[in-house]
């Protein structure tokens, strides 16, 4: 069984959007700031800016031929000068979570996106933190993390590089 990103394309809107709703409804766990829309659905407003703004960038996850999840990436020139990439969101569907895909997608996107990078997890978001803790430790990557508040939310901001 194979991992493999692919850069999502404009075409592929609608999936990616129909995956990020359920990624925001696993992430509405962890935060009072995220309601379900009129529609049923989570909604993300800013979708549409991944095909509109240089630099931000949708993969999603492959296992063999299927989509299992996204990564969504924020690069340069959004960033500035402090970072040259930040996974923005991660996500697995649940079927195939605690399997070693999410570790083998960040691998892969580690063999060909170098640079310094940030990662964000909501400090209540326990499982993302211990995922993202793993990978630092299996991958032995040395990072910073500090606290801080982001869009009102108690955050970890972890910053590494990858060479």
């Amino acid at each position: 069984m194979n991992i493999m990103l692919k850069e999502v394309l404009e075409r592929e809107k609608t999936i990616l959007k129909n995956l990020y709703s359920l990624y925001l409804h696993d992430l509405s766990k962890f935060t009072s700031q995220l309601d379900i829309g009129e529609d049923g659905c989570f909604e993300y407003d800013g979708l549409d800016e991944f095909w509109e703004t240089e630099g931000l960038s949708p993969y999603f996850i492959n296992l063999d031929s299927n989509i299992i999840g996204f990564i969504l990436l924020v690069e340069r020139p959004v960033l500035k000068k402090d970072y040259d990439l930040g996974v923005n969101d991660l996500f697995i569907l649940n079927k195939y979570k605690g399997n070693g895909f999410g570790r083998q997608a960040i691998e892969e996107l580690f063999k060909v996106k170098k640079g310094k990078y940030f990662v964000i997890e909501l400090i209540e978001n326990s499982p993302a933190v211990s995922f993202w803790k793993r990978i630092y430790s299996g991958l032995d990557i040395q990072f910073e993390e500090k606290q801080d508040v982001v869009d009102d939310e108690q955050c970890l901001i972890q910053t590494f590089t990858i060479k």
